[in-house]
């Protein structure tokens, strides 16, 4: 089987986890005459692991280009590279006095189609219909009311000339008695009692013979009276019973009266009550037809308002948007800018690495025709084209570009070792968080860029670092291994140089299985424990 030949651009090592230290023998001479013994390692069980690698950059695990929308001048800087800022604290502000000006006069359009809303709203006419209306249903109300009372009163007096009528009837009665009674006493015939109960003609006639002036009837008279007080009462009665007679007569006529009043009372208030009803019912279709006549234009007015009312909320933005805030807790990474330059509207974006919210260094994602404005910022600087970078330097993620062949052994969750250029004697292990779905032409190659997540970090680590990473794409473990340095081909066969305990060597081809970059897997032609020949250190 062919050794393997890792392309230029991988790892030639990688350790080989579990591996036990080789056994190499170094036999110092005793005698300057006996030959030095050759480095021999041990055929053991090991690990054997191979990869794929590319160069990269440390990445901070998140960065935000930050900018101002509008643009404009630069009035303050309140940080400067290195600070540490927290969410919502100011970092910087630009000139706002015409923004501000926007703002003022957007207020003012508002509070004037506000004011026109509620003409319609609260209008004259809308509101005298219904205060007519109120008026009209108060009046109906006390019309009502009125007339029951006016109608109880007459009733009343109904009943009081009923009353009257009854007393004066009794009266009438109780006079009738005592001028009958009288009569018996004073002994007149029956055509004399018969007489004071017929008309008030016969009455007064009665009267007159009563009070007649022949001198032998009163003469007579005076006798019978002399002899009989009741007759003297007789006169006296006769009128009595004429008076409550007359009395009697004027209570009929009061009671008669009494109802008509009654009756004209009541025609009154049906009267008056409809006539006030009538009003009620007028002074409601009024107010009807006053809300009637507006609901449109009302409608078309509060558009109005509600238009405005998102001018002014797009005004007030663009002034709070004249004083730059960080978004989240992050370290400043680099300033473009300093107080009174004229800074260009910003609408860079950041380009994110795979899976990550950590940009991908070196690619400049700013606009371009901020870079060809040639005002603010400098793509040449750091930063590019942004006036204000935050990182999140408390984490780090390594973003990686590998060619084709490679990335398409890379795969999420794989094992991967990270070592540093800047700082040698660091190797961090990560593990493959995601890798882009789309290559990207760097110098006319295709690359596929890959995150890592670092699992620790280290103070010396710091945002931008070259760092080699290395994927472990397969994985054996506890396998019979040799040191892939000792092994050759012969005749198309893998092959080693074994020697023997008493330092004879020969040559023991090999049934080679996985090639890694530190050793290579034994399927068969070798035993645990032989010693191999390791060539000579140049």
């Amino acid at each position: 089987m062919n050794r393997r030949h890792m392309p230029a651009g991988r790892l030639r090592r990688i350790g080989a986890a579990g591996c036990g230290a080789l056994a190499v023998l170094l036999v110092a001479s005793c005698t300057s005459e006996e030959p030095s013994r050759p480095t021999t390692a041990t055929v053991q069980r090991a690990a054997v692991t191979s990869g794929v690698s590319a160069t990269g950059s440390m990445s901070a695990a998140s960065q935000q280009n930050m900018g101002f929308p509008n643009g404009g001048q630069l009035t303050n800087v309140f940080v400067k590279v290195g600070d540490r800022v927290e969410p919502g604290q100011v970092l910087a502000t630009v000139d706002d006095f015409a923004l501000r000006q926007v703002l003022e006069q957007q207020q003012g359009q508002l509070r004037s189609q506000q004011a026109a809303l509620d003409r319609l709203i609260n209008s004259p006419v809308a509101s005298g219909a219904r205060d007519s209306l109120a008026q009209a249903q108060e009046i109906l109300d006390k019309t009502r009311k009125q007339a029951d009372e006016s109608l109880d009163a007459a009733e009343q007096e109904i009943d009081n000339a009923e009353r009257k009528l009854d007393i004066d009837k009794k009266a009438l009665d109780k006079a009738k008695d005592k001028l009958e009674a009288d009569e018996r006493a004073c002994g007149n015939d029956s055509s004399s009692s018969s007489k004071a109960d017929d008309s008030d003609e016969d009455s007064d006639d009665e009267d007159s013979s009563v009070s007649g002036t022949s001198g032998s009837s009163s003469s007579s008279q005076s006798l019978v009276t002399v002899s009989n007080p009741a007759c003297s009462n007789i006169p006296a009665d006769k009128q009595a019973v004429v008076s409550a007679r007359q009395q009697v007569v004027v209570s009929e006529n009061a009671v008669e009266s009494a109802k008509k009043s009654r009756d004209n009372t009541k025609a009154s208030g049906e009267l008056s009550i409809a006539n006030a009803e009538q009003g009620v019912v007028n002074a409601r279709n009024n107010a009807d037809s006053a809300r009637s006549d507006r609901p449109f234009d009302i409608e078309e007015q509060r558009g109005a308002v509600i238009s405005q009312q998102a001018a002014v909320a797009a005004a007030q933005r663009d002034v709070d948007n004249a004083t730059l805030r960080a978004p989240v807790a992050a370290t400043v990474s680099a300033i473009n800018g300093v107080v009174g330059e004229y800074l260009a509207p910003s609408s860079g974006t950041s380009a994110l690495a795979p899976g990550s919210s950590a940009g991908i260094p070196g690619v400049d994602s700013a606009s371009a025709a901020q870079a060809a404005a040639g005002v603010g910022a400098n793509p040449a600087r750091p930063g590019g084209t942004q006036f204000l970078v935050l990182d999140n330097i408390d984490a780090f993620q390594v973003v990686v570009p590998f060619n084709e062949s490679d990335a398409a052994t890379v795969q999420p969750n794989q094992k991967v070792n990270v070592s540093v250029d800047a700082v040698p004697d660091v190797t961090l292990s990560g593990t493959v968080l995601s890798v882009a779905p789309t290559g990207t032409a760097i110098s006319g190659v295709v690359t596929y860029y890959v995150t890592i997540v670092v699992d620790k970090s280290d103070p010396r680590i710091k945002d931008g670092q070259t760092v080699r990473a290395t994927v472990v794409t397969e994985e054996l473990d506890n396998v019979l291994t040799v040191p892939s340095s000792a092994v050759r081909q012969e005749n198309g066969r893998p092959t080693v140089t074994v020697v023997e305990a008493d330092g004879t060597q020969k040559s023991a081809p090999f049934e080679a299985g996985k090639v890694g970059a530190d050793r290579t897997q034994v399927l068969s032609g070798l035993r645990e424990g032989q010693q191999v020949l390791l060539p000579a250190a140049r």
